[in-house]
């Protein structure tokens, strides 16, 4: 195949550019081929060809007639929603949520699997759980595998790729311990092998559903936080997503013992796991009301108590505020983004009511230079981001792809040397 000087491929170049057009079109809303050149920087005819492939794979369809300033009317072009589907899967605090999308992110079926009990982690029902859900949203809609682009699945924990075998899980709040979850997912045999499942963290699915859809919409610098039962982060940079294991910042020397099983970690003061913790002992009453409740009800209370006026609860609050602050300032100091958004069932439902102190107490704590350029808002995708975010990762991968399935990985062959010593007995090593 012929190779250019930038070591290219004339294959690399034409998925380059339906790539290109296919993020324009998924992104930019409908448009004419006229309108692709100047906004993806393509001439008209390479513009001409990837639209005509694109539309004969089925990814592109017109979308009405507009007429144009003294010429022949344009026929706009958008993503076909129906041309691909792909699944999230959000493992959760208390259950696993899994959703079915299409190409344009319109939710076609979804079911929600409870974790028994709740909070508890066992692998071999979670893996259960999620080969159950794809069943059942496939089901529900009626749909095959043939156009499914993958499964999305975000885990709490750090996700290594790289892993011989498939993406492995170190989720140490969780008790996972290099858990090799892509290869347990694809001995269920619930999909056909060519579908891939791309598995990463919780607070980076949330940080790119943010970036793409919702409140993160333009900015180049972002973090993400995902404020629930625990709390993580995710670091947003030109597009790219990095989790941050930010629950797990010291922030009080010899202080509360984490789920992780250190000590004085954000996440002892500020998960809602720790939160409801710290007013249980200030409050005995709570605690017992508290045992009769799951955790989000526990926090509505929480919050009910402390609108009423109640000084325990109000303290607790604002206890949690300034240590929510006070971390958020780290994130200010050392990557200085222009916005912070608070996301997480935990963050959405205290955000409302905290925000103002919390970014009082992020300022107080930052450095006065980065900390004038920063937003701290709230995420606006609700609580179901995470399993959107998951959604996109076989999307972005799709797109990546130029709009093309992904193939099997050729096997890779040896060097001839390599070969000829081995039928000879010799070193599979160096020669000589």
């Amino acid at each position: 195949m012929t190779t250019g000087r930038s070591g290219r491929t004339v294959r690399d170049l034409r998925r380059g550019n339906r790539s290109v057009v296919l993020r324009q079109l998924y992104f930019g809303g409908p448009m004419s081929r006229q309108e692709l050149g100047p906004a993806t920087g393509l001439s008209s005819g390479s513009v001409s060809n990837v639209v005509g492939e694109l539309v004969a794979d089925g990814l592109l369809e017109e979308a009405g007639i507009v007429d144009s300033d003294g010429g022949r009317p344009r026929t706009l072009l958008r993503v076909a929603p129906g041309s691909a589907h792909m699944i999230g899967v959000d493992v959760g605090e208390t259950r696993v949520r899994v959703e079915l999308f299409d190409l344009t992110l319109t939710e076609l079926a979804r079911t929600e699997l409870p974790l028994q009990p709740r909070g508890c982690y066992d692998v071999g029902p979670i893996v259960d759980h999620v080969r159950t859900g794809i069943a059942a949203v496939l089901a529900e809609a009626g749909i095959g595998t043939d156009r499914l682009l993958g499964v999305g699945v975000g885990v709490p924990g750090i996700v290594d790729r790289d892993a011989p075998g498939g993406t492995v899980v170190h989720g140490q709040t969780i008790g996972w311990d290099a858990v090799p979850l892509e290869a347990l997912l694809r001995a269920t045999k619930a999909l056909p092998e060519e579908v891939p499942y791309i598995i990463d963290n919780g607070a980076r699915t949330l940080g790119q559903a943010e970036m793409w859809f919702g409140a993160g919409r333009g900015a180049r610098e972002a973090v993400v936080v995902l404020f629930g039962s625990g709390v993580g982060a995710s670091l947003i940079t030109d597009g790219a997503g990095t989790a941050l294991e930010w629950g797990h910042l010291t922030v009080s020397v010899r202080g509360r013992r984490c789920r992780c099983g250190a000590r004085g970690c954000l996440e002892a003061y500020t998960g809602a796991e720790s939160v409801l913790a710290r007013w249980a002992e200030r409050d005995g009453g709570a605690g017992e009301a508290m045992d009769a409740v799951d955790e989000e009800e526990a926090l509505s209370a929480l919050l009910a108590a402390a609108l009423a006026g109640d000084a325990v609860a109000v303290d607790v609050l604002e206890e949690t505020a300034e240590y929510l602050g006070a971390g958020l300032s780290d994130l200010v100091n050392l990557f200085r983004p222009e916005r912070i958004l608070i996301g997480g069932w935990a963050g959405l439902l205290l955000g409302p009511h905290i925000l103002p102190s919390v970014r009082e107490h992020a300022t107080r704590y930052s450095l006065r230079h980065p900390a004038d350029r920063v937003t701290i808002d709230l995420g606006s995708l609700g609580p179901d981001a995470v399993t959107v975010g998951a959604a996109t990762l076989p999307l972005s991968a799709f797109f990546t792809a130029g709009g093309r399935r992904r193939l099997p990985e050729p096997p890779i062959e040896q060097p001839g040397w390599q070969t000829a010593l081995e039928v000879r007995g010799g070193p599979a090593g160096r020669p000589g």
